[in-house]
């Protein structure tokens, strides 16, 4: 079972900007069936704890990973840290009352997990979101640190990718699940061909996929995610990276140069990059330039996440530079 998407770089990973609109989309609509079933599908207090395997990693990890965050507890019988930290995740587990879901994994008994998770010592504690890995932190941390810890990452899972959470019923039966998908929503299809468009090359297609659902649902934030990831690729595609470096280089005050290379530099991961290029382009220029100049960096703040640090240093760096 080996876990899929597990970048850990930090970059911009468009696949996972496309697993967070599904996700997204499947958190709410368990929500919706959740409703209307006047609650069903709640789960115990004592299925907040599981145990995990690389026979069940798939089911328990990946796909729960989809309802709600997935934090991973990696330890180990003679491990004497890990009798430290793993009672705490587990109070913590309940008393965060299912906003996320505690995966123990004993890494004497699934080694290929524990590799393919990079671990280096246990105790070790990971999170999957919507299929995404990232390592949350080693060794027997203080209680305090533990909760900002999980604070930031509900906060994360509810922004990105909509995931509020299981609904927990003290009186429900251990052994739970939540409530299986609703039917679908009125802009399902067309936003299913969408991604399918995306997958097939189809920009174009996708872009106006993404469009119809925006005309009737100006405030879909799946569509909205979408088209800015699709008009993204298509301005990217079939330019001459090493000609638009080469002009962005010669020009540094030339906006459109600068806006051209900040959209490879972003396709390509350089977050950093895209940012301080476009923060630098916004201090040189005035009038529209510059307006044009700060509208791409807050589409590119968009595509990246509101959360994310690098988003929130460019916010305050844009702010120094414009006043």
């Amino acid at each position: 079972m080996q876990p899929r998407n597990m970048s850990m770089s930090g970059v911009v990973d468009l696949a996972a900007v496309k697993a967070a609109q599904e996700a997204k989309a499947k958190a709410e609509q368990a929500r919706a069936e959740a409703a209307r079933q006047g609650g069903a599908g709640a789960v115990s207090p004592a299925d907040l704890v599981i145990d995990v395997d690389e026979a069940t990693f798939e089911l328990d990890v990946l796909q729960r990973s989809a309802e709600v965050p997935v934090v991973i507890d990696f330890w180990a019988e003679w491990c004497q840290p890990c009798k430290q930290l793993s009672p705490v995740l587990e109070r913590l587990a309940v008393e965060y009352n299912g906003r996320f879901l505690l995966a123990k994994i004993d890494v004497d008994a699934n080694q290929m997990l524990m590799q393919q998770f990079g671990v280096q010592g246990i105790p070790a504690v990971f999170a999957v979101v919507a299929g995404q890995a990232l390592p949350l932190f080693q060794g027997a941390a203080g209680e305090q640190q533990i909760r900002e810890t999980l604070d930031q990452l509900v906060q994360v899972a509810e922004q990105r990718f909509g995931l509020t959470g299981l609904t927990v019923d003290p009186d429900a039966e251990p052994g739970g699940r939540a409530a299986p998908a609703a039917p679908a929503g009125p802009h399902d299809a067309v936003l299913e061909a969408a991604v399918q468009a995306l997958d097939a090359g189809d920009l174009g297609g996708a872009i106006q996929a993404y469009k119809n659902v925006l005309s009737e649902d100006p405030g879909n934030s799946e569509a909205k995610l979408g088209l800015a990831q699709a008009e993204l690729l298509e301005r990217v595609q079939g330019v001459d990276p090493q000609r638009v470096r080469k002009d962005a280089a010669e020009k540094p005050a030339d906006a459109q140069a600068q806006i051209a290379a900040a959209d490879l530099d972003l396709v390509g991961g350089h977050v950093e990059d895209a940012f301080g290029r476009l923060i630098e382009t916004v201090a040189r220029t005035v009038g529209d330039d510059r307006d044009a100049v700060r509208r791409r960096l807050l589409e590119l703040f968009e595509l990246v996440g509101a959360e994310d640090p690098r988003v929130i240093g460019a916010r305050r760096a844009l702010a120094r530079a414009l006043f």
